[in-house]
């Protein structure tokens, strides 16, 4: 049960005193070269003025980049059928990062059609260990790996894959995704007695630090939190920015607000590692009105730097991951966080008035992050939600006939529609079968919202709308 606060305890009244430059120092935040020390590229303008801000892990005493590389969106060959990685881009991606302070690399056995291990592994095989923190996880996603045999094949897997005798922070994937999340919790991790083979490996030294991922049932968090006695989590990785901070419940009542996740774990002293700060780029992508007023307010920055402003200055913040598919995403959030600027008690109130704006704007809360996939089908989902959100912010999804703008929105959307999607994955091939509901970390009704974009679809192209 999410306990009830004050709406503003954390958020406006007493910002400064939680996550103010005092409280910041004393989480331990500095711009020590550290792991993964600088070396200065030509890139130009997109050179950060400083260096990166580091994190203090309690338990380690190292330094961790407030910034963290997620593995989850890697770009691929061009015209790869079967979406093969670009290893030697990914090289340079990682290259860049490590040589710009960033040394949390964070993957997964389930990323990229389960090539990610494998192709971050190879990039960060060529650079000395002691540059790079790998956090990698338990993804026995598939009841057939609920048994031990099935999910010690992953975790050695994982080892294998990345090349390392060590994994420095282990995470249990997606508790509390699937529809009964405590019985899950007990099928996959612990009935298995596979949490206790984690619990020695710490022990041990193959796991430095061990936590987990949490999507959607709130009392699996809060279970896993009350034994907190027992497991001593490490760190905790949890799903925050400014507008899943108040709205998370409203987007998906699935979901839990980040302000209780955080809080919760900031109580305990548990470090958070933050997924989702652009709510899967979607807080790079929004609303026209919401861009206007964002680059009102800092004409120079870029609308993602806020969300990573926002999920940095949080003290009890480890490091705040981004799934950077390009060099330009990379350099930019290498900027907003060299050195980090801790957002102001005004600016933070900005803030959340914006998220309180964009509401009024309600998007298809897809993270695009794949799970979904392969439709048995062949729909694109990821896709056509993509899409559908694009069009939302940009003001072309207009139901009004009358509208001055009707004719030149019902362009962009079916002509942006049949570019972004073949028309054999579109909408209008969804049968129903909910095979990728389960698997959706945001609980969404995906057949549900297939169905609505394809009657939009057939009324756009029948002029009825």
């Amino acid at each position: 049960m999410e306990k009830k606060r004050d709406k503003k305890s954390i958020s406006r009244r007493n910002f400064l005193k939680t996550a103010g430059a005092a409280a910041i120092v004393a989480a331990g935040l500095s711009t020590m070269p550290g792991r993964g020390d600088r070396k200065r590229s030509t890139a130009g303008d997109s050179e950060p003025s400083g260096e990166m801000t580091y994190r203090t892990n309690p338990k380690t005493g190292e330094k961790v980049s407030i910034l963290g590389y997620g593995c989850m969106r890697w770009p691929t060959l061009y015209g790869s059928a079967d979406d093969e990685l670009d290893q030697e881009q990914v090289n340079r991606l990682v290259d860049y990062a490590i040589a710009h302070g960033v040394n949390y690399f964070d993957t997964s056995p389930a990323y990229c059609k389960g090539q990610s291990e494998r192709v971050t592994g190879n990039a960060l095989k060529r650079h000395p260990r002691d540059k790079f923190f790998i956090a990698t996880k338990l993804s026995n996603f598939d009841p057939s790996t609920w048994s031990h045999d099935g999910s010690m094949k992953i975790y050695r897997h994982s080892f294998e894959a990345l090349q390392v005798d060590y994994i420095d922070y282990y995470l249990l994937h997606g508790v509390g995704m699937g529809r009964d999340g405590m019985a899950e919790l007990r099928a996959k991790y612990i009935d298995n007695d596979m949490l206790d083979f984690l619990l020695k490996e710490r022990e041990a030294g193959r796991i430095r630090n061990l936590g987990f991922s949490y999507h959607g049932d709130i009392k699996v968090f809060d279970y896993l939190l009350s034994q907190h006695d027992r497991y001593k989590w490490d760190f905790v990785q949890i799903q925050m920015n400014y507008l899943d901070w108040r709205h998370a419940k409203e987007i998906n009542p699935r979901n839990t607000n980040a302000e209780y996740l955080y809080g919760e774990l900031a109580s305990r002293g548990i470090p958070a590692v933050i997924m989702e700060p652009l709510l899967g780029g979607r807080l790079s992508k929004v609303h026209d009105h919401v861009v206007a007023r964002l680059k009102q307010r800092e004409p120079t920055q870029s609308v993602a730097s806020w969300a990573f402003r926002f999920a940095g200055s949080y003290p009890d913040v480890l490091t705040v991951l981004s799934g950077m598919t390009y060099m330009e995403h990379l350099q930019d959030n290498v900027k907003t966080y060299s050195p980090l600027k801790p957002l102001t008690e005004e600016e933070l109130g900005f803030l959340f008035d914006t998220a309180d704006l964009m509401m009024q704007y309600p998007l298809i809360p897809c993270n695009d992050c794949k799970y979904c996939m392969p439709c048995p089908y062949g729909i694109d989902i990821p896709s056509i939600l993509t899409h559908y959100n694009k069009c939302v912010n940009e003001g072309n999804v207009s139901e009004d006939v009358q509208a001055e703008n009707y004719r030149r929105a019902r362009r962009a959307f079916l002509v942006g529609y049949d570019r972004s999607v073949p028309k054999l994955r579109q909408a209008n091939h969804c049968i129903g079968c909910r095979q990728c509901v389960p698997h959706c970390p945001q609980g969404i009704d995906i057949p549900g919202e297939l169905h609505r974009i394809d009657g939009f679809v057939e009324k756009l192209k029948q002029g009825k709308l």
